[in-house]
């Protein structure tokens, strides 16, 4: 009995990881540079790099947001939307915008974006069209290409299929604290299992953390069907007697001036003396229906939304407020995807994310590795791999090593591609998917040892290059942002030339020959075959 459940729950663990394995990596492969999105978005924009962050910023967010309202009166007195980003600890530029009228045809309205240096309160150069680390970011749960609805609905279901592998493997593991030192090289399938329990084991805390509030993120559209049953109009009611400041007002064609934005400011101070303000929103500017909402950060604490308040544009009164009185589901709902995204982190704790999110790419790639292998080395020399085996190969190739390459294309083409072209973000991201499907047909071509090794040589080159590229096309580079203490632009390039050398040491460890021997036993055996016959 004991033996037929351990053999299940092996049984289970297997296929429950392998029939999702490509996916889940590409979630977990996006989901952890999405830890550092905002860095990742500030090293994409070189144009702001010369901005240097405020060493007393809270303290000058009110006159910001004055000056600011002054020139958007100025600029859009009329426009439906306002929006004022102010700068924070990972983001050192105040950007704000209007936006602009409606052409036919234009899904939203086009936003029109003024940049400063919050230390001058000078502009700075209009940054290049990126859509930088938001890119990862959506790409971790909206898979790009694909409905949003569907892509959201396949990563809710390989999270789950992620958290029943999880569990599975737990009970399988005999000896798990003793794996977790165990590792022996040039071993074949064994040393991939030693590195498949060692990757899992060291963060296996986080890896069930992430894959279970990553289900709690999504759960409505897994169970939508609670909510539809007590509103009459769903989830979208809900949300909004949830989040009652996102509730908007028509627009309104009575023009009325906005009340002075001290008188909701200090309505805010009175609340949070030492308040750190995120952004500020205005909708209907200037007329009876005007309204301005005030989000806070979220410091420390874990959470995902901080508070946040909807206030009248003409009168100043508060007509809403979320984040204060929340219930004890909305508080979880809310404290478990502050955990999953990590918002909350401070630098050494998000490297600590970003270090558990490697582990757990690791974890999965090793899974897939470990399968293939034991298949191939229980096949008799005679043996030709079938097509599910041939398949699983492919498929390991191009993701395991696309992705990086892919990753690297991203980065080119973010400093290569001409500023005025149109459409420039959406070209980075064409480029990504190209060099993406450029490794997939070399893995249809081959899933060789000799594949391998060039597809590792093709991402140190793309990894070393980016460094180098974004020398020659900016004025900063990899000594100067070490020298000058910008650790965010000197952390991601370190990251590549940790990745460009982790894979050389992948090229070298890799034979530059097929596996010989079973070439040389096959040979043998179809002889004796044809002698016997």
């Amino acid at each position: 009995m004991k033996e037929n459940f351990f053999r299940s729950m092996t049984w289970l663990h297997t296929w429950v990881g392998l029939l999702v394995c490509w996916l889940l990596f590409l979630i977990f492969f996006a989901g952890t540079l999405s830890f550092f999105k905002d860095e990742i978005s500030f090293w994409a924009k070189p144009e702001i790099h010369q901005v240097r962050h405020q060493e007393h910023r809270v303290a000058s967010q009110a006159k910001q947001i004055n000056d600011v309202f002054a020139d958007l009166q100025q600029k859009a007195p009329n426009s439906l939307s306002w929006r004022i980003n102010m700068p924070d600890s990972r983001n050192p530029v105040l950007s704000y915008g209007y936006a602009e009228p409606k052409q036919p045809g234009q899904r939203r309205a086009p936003f029109n974006y003024t940049h400063i240096d919050p230390n001058t309160l000078e502009p700075v150069p209009e940054p290049r069209d990126t859509k930088g680390g938001g890119f990862f970011y959506r790409l971790h749960f909206d898979l790009h290409y694909i409905d949003v609805f569907t892509a959201r609905i396949l990563v809710c279901l390989a999270s789950m299929f992620m958290l029943v592998a999880l569990v599975t493997g737990v009970v399988i593991h005999k000896r798990i604290f003793k794996d977790m030192f165990s590792f022996r090289r040039n071993k074949g399938s064994r040393s991939w299992l030693d590195a498949h329990n060692v990757s899992s084991v060291l963060a296996l805390p986080f890896h069930i953390m992430i894959t279970y509030t990553g289900i709690i993120t999504l759960i409505f559209m897994l169970f939508p069907y609670p909510a539809e049953t007590v509103y009459e109009e769903g989830l979208s009611q809900m949300f909004n007697e949830a989040l009652p400041v996102n509730k908007r007002a028509a627009p309104s064609d009575e023009h009325r001036p906005m009340v002075a934005i001290n008188q909701v400011l200090d309505q805010i101070y009175t609340k949070y003396p030492n308040a750190d303000i995120s952004h500020v929103f205005v909708r209907n500017a200037n007329t009876a229906s005007s309204q301005i909402v005030v989000y806070l950060a979220t410091a420390k604490e874990v959470v995902d939304n901080g508070p946040r308040y909807l206030f009248n544009g003409v009168t100043g009164q508060i007509d809403a407020q979320s984040g204060e009185d929340w219930s004890a589901s909305a508080q979880f709902y809310d404290s478990m995807t502050a955990l999953h995204s990590g918002r909350l982190a401070e630098p050494l704790l998000r490297w600590l994310y970003f270090l558990c999110g490697v582990a757990g790419c690791a974890m999965i790639a090793t899974g897939c590795m470990m399968w293939a292998k034991r298949l191939r080395e229980r096949m008799k020399p005679e043996q030709s791999a079938h097509r599910g085996l041939k398949l699983v190969e492919t498929l390991n190739l191009a993701t395991l090593m696309g992705l990086p390459f892919a990753t690297c294309a991203f980065f080119i083409a973010n400093r290569l591609l001409p500023i005025e072209l149109a459409a420039r973000a959406d070209k980075e991201v064409l480029a990504f998917f190209l060099a993406w499907l450029f490794i997939a047909v070399l893995a249809l071509f081959g899933r060789t040892q000799s594949h391998w090794r060039l597809a590792a040589w093709l991402n140190a080159v793309a990894c070393f290059s980016i460094p180098l590229i974004n020398a020659f096309t900016t004025e900063g580079n990899w000594i100067s942002y070490l020298l000058t203490q910008q650790w965010a632009l000197f952390g991601i390039d370190s990251a590549f030339i940790c990745a460009g050398l982790m894979f050389i040491v992948q090229s070298r460890k890799i034979p530059s020959h097929d596996n010989v021997k079973e070439k040389g036993n096959l040979f043998k055996n179809r002889q004796l075959k044809e002698q016997q016959g």
